[in-house]
């Protein structure tokens, strides 16, 4: 990052300093994520009964929203230059520009070995992968700048480059907030989830206010309540119905109320109100 900064400021390269700008919010986005795993291992206390997978979803947000400023600057940048043409090292911004191609090479690959599925690791290997891409750019820009002299390929490909990352930075972003507003996960239909209760398990005659989020990345947490009907057997709804959310959905965590009337709540208007009765 060092090298790349000064070398971009030596060889007028916005190319390099967009690099090096990336690098920058890689080395503080990389020590959230790895202080978000450590921090998320930690198990649950009195304070915070559900431990602190939470945490890995804030990394992400303030990840993507990092990612987002930086190549708002650099955009920003990128038109100044376009509008002050200035002279460029093309030999220079090769050398550097290679050298941290190698580097974020190493370090993309130790990333992809990762958890896949973890945000958090994916917004840290998006850091990493907009690195990679402003190396790629600074080489062609070095490229194009040596054989042509054409240097408003410097910027050219910055911003280019920045809208590579603004897309997939905008995905972690929304994801990430809708798991901070508690929505529901992606991929449970609470309308299907529902009919299916009612189906496969038969004293259920009917559920209602079914809230469903996510803690972490992956951990789904469930409530509902459960009509039954006269004499049927609480404990043994209350299996069935564990057995399904988990078998059909994944969902290991669910609070279940059984009620033995329609609705037990003080207010019967509020019974299916809502997103929970479709």
């Amino acid at each position: 990052m060092v090298i790349e900064f000064a070398g971009g400021l030596i060889a007028g390269s916005l190319a390099l300093l967009a690099d090096a700008g990336h690098m920058l919010t890689d080395a503080a986005a990389l020590g959230v994520a790895w202080a978000a795993v450590l921090i998320a291992r930690r198990p649950a206390d009195l304070r915070r009964t559900f431990g602190y997978q939470r945490l890995r979803v804030l990394a992400t947000f303030v990840n993507g929203c990092a990612l987002m400023f930086i190549t708002a600057w650099i955009c920003i940048e990128a038109v100044q230059r376009f509008l002050q043409p200035a002279p460029v090292d093309g030999s220079m911004i090769l050398w550097i520009g290679s050298a941290g191609l190698v580097i974020n090479l190493v370090v993309f690959a130790l990333l992809r070995r990762g958890d896949s599925h973890d945000m958090n690791i994916a917004a840290a290997t998006l850091h990493v992968l907009g690195d990679l891409l402003g190396s790629v750019a600074a080489i062609v820009a070095a490229l194009v700048i040596m054989f042509t002299g054409w240097t408003p390929i410097d910027p050219l490909l910055s911003v280019f480059v920045c809208l590579l990352i603004v897309r997939s930075a905008w995905s972690l972003i929304r994801r990430s907030t809708h798991i901070l507003m508690e929505g529901s996960p992606e991929g449970i239909d609470i309308a299907e989830l529902r009919r299916t209760l009612e189906e496969r398990v038969p004293d259920i005659r009917d559920v209602h206010h079914i809230h469903t989020w996510l803690v972490g990345p992956q951990e789904i947490l469930l409530t509902m309540h459960a009509s039954v009907g006269t004499g049927a057997d609480h404990a043994r709804v209350l299996r069935e119905a564990q057995a399904v959310l988990s078998e059909r959905y994944g969902i290991t965590h669910a609070t279940i109320q059984i009620e033995a009337e329609d609705c037990a709540d003080e207010h019967p208007s509020s019974c299916g109100a809502g997103f929970s009765r479709p």
